[in-house]
């Protein structure tokens, strides 16, 4: 990281450590790709993960204008990532960083590329491109500096956890992605990542978002707004008081200090509300990595059933003796069988769509079986990390609580205090 640059959160250096920690892609590793098909997109180095290998991180956003596609004048939002070799930083050199910018889209074609490639894998989420839940001192502006820092934060959060991840990080693209600058996009489109996206994996993709969020901060805004009140009221009153003046002014001092403090107890709640709402998305996540089985699971049952139907075509051919209704059993008994030629003819071609029919189904099972055994090894990785993150955020999420509820009991007791001196 550059001098000056914001420093990495607490929570990410903590992810970091957790993703050196975390297994690493093996030999075995590189199978599972390779049977996966995309064996050449992976640069597997045992016993590593890329965030042993490469200091990583989203410096700083930067808001730029230029055309669009369609050569219309745009406002947007680029980010500066950051990364610099690790051993570098072990010897105790500090080189200058490697740079290059990055709009939001082009993280989330790195995301799509790795959700297509890795269907078995719980694929980490990108922070929203819009504020869906506004709070009081949040502007609902994608362009809002508070917007934005959260934005960067959560991206960086977002390649963190993609690069201590023990598959995902030995990706090229990945890497391609974090190197260079120019030509990144046509090297994705080259693998052709799109066309093995499913039309009909894609329509069930909807973005799950809670459409009426219960606004608990709203409340909590009102609570402490009240206080304000109760200060102004203390102080006008004050004014026509001799004798409780001075006891009243200074409770009002007490009540507005506290309702001050709202701002700052937001911006903390936000902090929090920002981990669970990651989570909230990784729940898409887990429903594509379902989704990919279901399709697969319905491609085989499909398969299945298409090979049982050529069978009993070949038997019924072979005996001359339709055992289910159809328009071809029909015109036999009215116009007589067909020469032996033409069953010969039919039956050799029916063999041939049986063997391969065969074939596809035995694939297909395979299928089925590697995605449920890899998705099962990946869910249970995230479950610990889940258990983790949510532990220590709901923990901290609690501590502030206390701390806050010991604010307002200081408050009420300076005020009593106020009030037993008048």
């Amino acid at each position: 990281m550059r001098p000056g640059s914001p420093p990495t959160s607490g929570k990410q250096k903590r992810m970091a450590e957790d993703g050196k920690d975390d297994s690493v892609a093996t030999d075995d590793d590189s199978d599972l790709t390779a049977a996966d098909g995309s064996l050449n997109n992976t640069m597997v180095e045992e016993g590593s993960t890329l965030l042993r290998r490469m200091e990583i991180c989203v410096a700083e956003a930067e808001k730029r204008s230029g055309k669009n596609a369609v050569s219309m004048q745009e406002t947007f939002t680029v980010y500066l990532i950051e990364t610099r070799p690790m051993d570098a930083v072990a010897e105790g050199r500090n080189p200058a960083p490697d740079s290059l910018w990055r709009r939001y889209s082009e993280f989330e074609l790195l995301r799509n590329y790795l959700i297509v490639t890795y269907p078995y894998i719980v694929v980490p989420p990108l922070p929203e491109k819009r504020a869906e839940f506004v709070w009081h001192k949040l502007s609902a502006d994608n362009m809002d500096p508070d917007f934005v820092e959260r934005r960067r934060v959560g991206l960086e959060n977002f390649l963190l956890r993609v690069a201590s991840h023990p598959v995902l990080s030995n990706d090229k693209i990945l890497y391609h992605f974090l190197t260079e600058e120019h030509g990144w996009k046509e090297v994705v489109y080259e693998t052709g990542f799109q066309a093995k996206a499913d039309s009909r994996l894609r329509a069930l993709s909807a973005t799950f978002r809670v459409r009426n969020p219960d606004k608990v901060a709203d409340r909590l805004y009102g609570v402490y707004k009240v206080h304000g009140n109760y200060g102004r009221v203390f102080s006008e009153w004050s004014a026509i008081e001799k004798e409780m003046g001075d006891g009243l002014q200074s409770a009002g001092h007490h009540m507005d200090a506290y309702a001050a403090s709202i701002d700052d107890i937001l911006e903390e709640e936000e902090h929090y509300a920002d981990q669970l709402k990651e989570y909230l998305s990784y729940a898409e996540a887990l429903r594509a990595v379902c989704r990919k089985h279901e399709l697969a699971q319905f491609e085989l049952e499909m398969a299945s059933q298409d090979l049982i139907s050529k069978k009993q075509q070949r038997e019924e051919l072979a005996t001359g003796i339709v055992r289910t209704f159809s328009f071809k059993g029909m015109t036999n008994k009215l116009f007589g069988q067909e020469a032996p030629e033409q069953r010969e003819a039919k039956l050799k071609l029916l063999e041939e769509l049986i063997t391969e029919g065969e074939e596809t189904v035995k694939e297909k099972t395979v299928e089925c079986e590697e995605h449920v055994e890899r998705a099962w090894v990946d869910m249970q990785r995230f479950k610990e990390q889940k258990d983790k993150d949510l532990r220590e955020a709901l923990i901290n999420y609690t501590v502030m609580q206390i701390s806050m509820c010991k604010k307002g009991i200081q408050v009420w007791s300076n005020a009593k205090e106020c009030f037993l001196k008048m």
